[in-house]
């Protein structure tokens, strides 16, 4: 028996079978489904949801179900968006943000939206205005992490409601005017004289201070010196007096005589020519302290 007449008697016994096979893996080839790890998949079943699948091998009915979307759930950045505003001292600044966000329910964003970056970028816009409009231009400066953290809070509540996350918001400049930015600079330069005045105010006064301490400093140090001086006179003539009152009125001529001595050698001792004028009777004076001193 020829080989094509077996090959056709085996084909004509089991062809339903051979199609049962092939009707099998068609339905499983189709009924597979791998999904990358950075997606997922949205599956209608004859037009309604069925399942949204996650990443790996799932599987879904053949010819009933459909994959009808395909979402990223990466991360992904708005274009940088710049939108004018006006703060509460009337003050027209241009803000530029960018905002960055990811999908986590793609069956909320893939029904209840279709144009996701236009529908934040307009969200995100109402929001800088409606903040900006309640501060004024020195708290946008200065507070502008508070901004931030404020416009990202109320974007991530507004688009909650479509499966998506906000997980940072910037606000990547504040720009102004030139009349402002003039304004500003007049304001600046004037601050900035006003601060070099209170330094050099602050310096004289501390420098005037300081003066103040060392002449107190001078007066107390010779209130001391004349205070030891005293102290030392008055000790010299308690001496002098007890002298007094026991050797009678020769040790008190000792003492002046000793004194008158001490007085000359100071005036030997000066530098220069020098006319020194006594009394007549000096040399008589001197003559009996030199012959006291040379008796005592």
């Amino acid at each position: 028996m020829p080989v094509e007449n077996m090959l056709a008697e085996f084909l004509g016994q089991n062809i339903l079978y051979l199609l049962l096979a092939v009707f099998i893996i068609v339905c499983i080839m189709a009924g597979v489904r791998i999904v990358p790890q950075s997606e997922k998949y949205v599956v209608e079943r004859l037009g309604r949801l069925r399942a949204v699948l996650g990443p790996g091998i799932n599987f879904i009915v053949p010819f009933l179900d459909r994959v009808r979307h395909k979402v990223s759930i990466l991360e992904r950045q708005l274009p940088s968006m710049s939108q004018d505003a006006i703060t509460s001292d009337n003050v027209l600044v241009q803000v530029e943000t960018s905002v960055f966000y990811r999908i986590i329910e793609p069956e909320k964003t893939v029904y209840r939206i279709r144009d996701v970056d236009g529908a934040i970028s307009t969200t995100v816009a109402g929001i800088v205005r409606s903040e900006i409009g309640r501060m004024e231009l020195d708290q946008v400066q200065a507070n502008r992490s508070s901004l931030i953290e404020a416009v990202r809070t109320q974007v991530a509540q507004q688009v909650d409601d479509w499966g998506i996350e906000v997980t940072r918001a910037e606000i990547l400049d504040v720009n102004l005017d030139q009349a402002t930015r003039e304004a500003m600079l007049q304001q600046l330069n004037a601050e900035r004289a006003r601060r070099a005045q209170v330094t050099e105010a602050e310096g004289r006064k501390r420098a005037v201070e300081l003066q103040s301490d060392a002449e107190l400093y001078a007066a107390e140090q010779d209130a001391k010196a004349r205070r030891v001086l005293a102290d030392a006179e008055a000790y010299a003539t308690q001496v002098v007096a007890g002298a007094i009152a026991e050797n009678g009125l020769a040790a008190a001529q000792y003492q002046v005589a000793l004194k008158q001595v001490e007085a000359l050698q100071k005036l030997g001792d000066g530098t220069g020519n020098q006319t020194v004028i006594l009394p007549a009777n000096a040399l008589d004076a001197f003559a009996d302290a030199f012959k006291m001193l040379k008796g005592r």
